[in-house]
């Protein structure tokens, strides 16, 4: 496999473990077109934008869109960033032998109402990742 692919695998096996499946919030990857959101999940966009330490190395950012019920204040979108924090920040990943995915500092913004669904509430959960492949 290639970096891309196993960054990919790295970045959504935090998503399929246990430990955030039991967390109960819904969790889809960009691009998909799900039926049955409701009123509370997110959805991960992983941008690899810049250089490694070699040829098969990559860093950039994971974005992580969080939607909640849109007038009840910014507070779950909080609980869920801190979340977030807890799997990712200053953690190791490594799906592959050769390969270990590290992530750094996350940065959360308020976007208000969603455009596409006035009823939902979005806001943007960021944070910093380096791919390193070994050769």
């Amino acid at each position: 496999m290639g970096k891309y692919e196993n960054l990919q695998k790295d970045v959504f096996s935090v998503f399929a473990d246990d430990a955030w499946v039991a967390e109960g919030i819904k969790t889809y990857p960009a691009n998909v077109q799900a039926t049955d959101t409701g009123d509370e999940f997110v959805r991960v966009s992983i941008i690899p934008s810049g250089f490694g330490i070699n040829l098969k190395s990559v860093s950039g950012v994971v974005i992580i869109d969080i939607f909640i019920s849109a007038g009840k204040g910014p507070n779950r979108a909080s609980l869920i960033a801190d979340k977030l924090d807890l799997y990712l920040v200053g953690k190791s990943l490594s799906t592959q032998a050769d390969a270990v995915t590290q992530f750094r500092h996350s940065v959360m913004a308020y976007d208000g109402l969603d455009t596409d669904n006035k009823t939902l509430f979005r806001s943007t959960y960021t944070i910093q990742f380096s791919y390193f492949g070994v050769f």
